[in-house]
């Protein structure tokens, strides 16, 4: 069997994602961490003081592993990468979903991760009053997508059909006819993935979002600064 890490924060913390990853924050306790780590409870008292600094430091590692917009880069392209990688990773951690909005005392890659968007939605051109309204957008369609995924009584689309079908057969007959046309000519077609309705949306909430832009956002950005310090 190979050697443990030593013990340290960093590992305390990355245990307390794997036991959430197993058994959601319900199995999360001081004692299942211990048997997680392999050590008593009271080693972990010494890297974290109770179970609130726990899900501070395991929020703090979730928004460390979604990817961030590249500063300087398309603001459109930039945004939708990080929506899709938060999906991503809340699919790895959906224990996280209704967590990461919820810590009073933020760790330095919630900080970083929330000032990199706010920093990218700004040199777009987006006003502050703007800015405030395309990320409250965008974190409510990627979480609320992510809520929703998580909680589909199917996994993947090769599943879809064992769960549609059977629900299907139980509906009167000519009863519900939009929701039956709906599964028979799309959900139950080949290739149908629930998955790929999240790049629709993010779609049409970002086209939403470029039309609320300046006409200066589309120039370069030096010539954006010099259109916009001209007197009006």
């Amino acid at each position: 069997m190979p050697e443990r890490a030593p013990l340290s924060r960093e590992r305390v913390l990355r245990g307390a994602v794997a036991v959430a990853d197993a058994g959601g924050l319900a199995g999360l306790t001081i004692r299942s961490l211990a048997q997680e780590l392999g050590v008593k409870p009271m080693a972990v008292y010494h890297y974290v003081a109770n179970k609130g600094e726990i899900l501070d430091g395991i929020v703090d590692i979730v928004f460390g592993e979604i990817e961030l917009p590249v500063p300087g880069g398309e603001w459109r392209a930039e945004i939708q990468r990080r929506a899709v990688s938060a999906r991503q990773v809340l699919r790895r951690h959906p224990w996280a979903i209704g967590l990461l909005e919820s810590r009073t005392t933020p760790g330095s890659a919630t900080l970083h991760h929330h000032d990199t968007i706010i920093g990218t939605l700004r040199g777009a051109g987006f006003s502050v009053e703007m800015t405030a309204h395309a990320y409250a957008l965008l974190d409510s369609y990627v979480y609320g997508f992510a809520l929703q995924e998580a909680s589909l009584p199917f996994d993947g689309p090769d599943t879809v059909a064992d769960v549609a079908e059977p629900m299907m057969q139980g509906f009167p007959a000519g009863e519900y006819p939009h929701l039956v046309e709906l599964a028979t000519e799309y959900v139950l077609k080949p290739g149908y993935d629930f998955g790929n309705e999240f790049e629709f949306g993010l779609g049409v909430i970002l086209d939403a979002l470029s039309k609320s832009l300046p006409d200066t956002a589309a120039l370069p950005a030096t010539e954006r600064e010099t259109a916009t310090s001209r007197p009006r």
